[in-house]
């Protein structure tokens, strides 16, 4: 496995270069976004030829992030770049169409923070103990001595806070802290982005959650709670791929339960799975890594071929075969 670049050497190549494109992983979250667009924005504040790339766009919740607008989906036709930068993706792949349409680029910069990233760039820093990769980029920012601007606190803080539970989460450090001080200081309205990314969900998404509750399920011995989502639900409600996000949290946060998991019926014959572990209790990136997948410790995922049924069962036996022992 290769050794990490120093952000140091990170940011001379960004000062180096001037043609850039910034990718993240598909169904993006709030980490994945925020660093997408303060990444992107920092490059166009040093004069810089940039675009930012989703393979699902800029989703409707994160659409009040500035610089929102800047974030598209990749082109039909391939283009070449100096430098491609992936950010909060574990594997190359989960960057989805949008490495396709890069043609060709002189170096790929890798930042992230999942234990399971392979270090796929030409430079990489992997962080493992940073419970973002909005983190890693505001250490970037300050270390390079690059532009940190408010519209980029924000999509910072957006990226921190979503990946910490909103600061909640074993994971956030007194480091993590501090940076958010740093960005309020930089003008972040905490109340006003807390508002607008946890509690303005539409009601489409609440329907959902309330179709999903029905369907609750409890296993091993309670200390495991899940429900599957079939493509009927999703048609009969109208809801989008964003409206899931966090919803697993709901049933992460009942008395007894251990393990956590979603299971998402998708086009073509796959289903997708999000697995959370409190503390202590199952590594879920292992459990991941069984059928393909990674992530962390307490947050991870995947994605299988076969019937949203057999799916559940198999990845339900093996957190089963995790838990710990009475």
């Amino acid at each position: 496995m290769p050794a990490d670049s120093t952000l140091a050497e990170i940011a001379d190549v960004i000062r180096a270069k001037q043609r850039f494109v910034v990718i993240s992983h598909i169904r993006p979250d709030g980490d994945a976004l925020g660093c997408t667009i303060a990444m992107g924005l920092c490059l166009r504040a040093l004069g810089k030829d940039v675009q930012m790339w989703n393979d699902d766009g800029c989703v409707e919740r994160f659409h009040f992030l500035p610089g929102s607008n800047f974030v598209t989906q990749p082109p039909a036709e391939p283009q070449e770049f100096d430098v491609a930068i992936m950010l909060d993706t574990a594997v190359k792949e989960r960057g989805g169409r949008c490495v396709k349409a890069v043609k060709h680029a002189d170096m790929w910069i890798n930042l992230d923070h999942h234990v399971s990233n392979p270090r796929y760039g030409d430079l990489n820093f992997i962080d493992t103990t940073s419970p973002a990769t909005g983190q890693i980029l505001f250490e970037l920012f300050r270390a390079g001595n690059l532009p940190l601007t408010y519209e980029m606190a924000d999509n910072l803080f957006v990226a921190i806070s979503t990946d910490t539970g909103s600061f909640q989460y074993s994971n956030t450090t007194a480091r993590t802290y501090e940076i958010g001080a740093e960005l309020v200081r930089l003008g972040v309205n905490v109340g006003e982005i807390s508002q607008r990314t946890y509690e303005s969900h539409p009601r489409r998404r609440i329907e959902l959650l309330k179709a999903m509750l029905n369907v609750l399920r409890f296993t091993s011995g309670d200390r495991v709670a899940s429900f599957a989502l079939p493509l009927s639900t999703v048609r009969e409600l109208g809801t989008k791929p964003d409206d899931t996000e966090g919803l697993i949290d709901h049933i992460r946060a009942i008395e007894g339960v251990i393990v956590a998991a979603f299971f998402e019926e998708l086009e073509g014959g796959l289903v997708r799975a999000s697995l959370r572990s409190k503390p202590g209790g199952v590594d879920v990136c292992e459990v991941a890594a069984q059928f393909g997948g990674g992530g962390h410790t307490l947050a991870a995922g995947l994605r299988m071929r076969g019937t949203l049924a057999e799916v559940q069962e198999k990845i339900l036996q093996a957190i089963h075969d995790k838990l710990p022992r009475h």
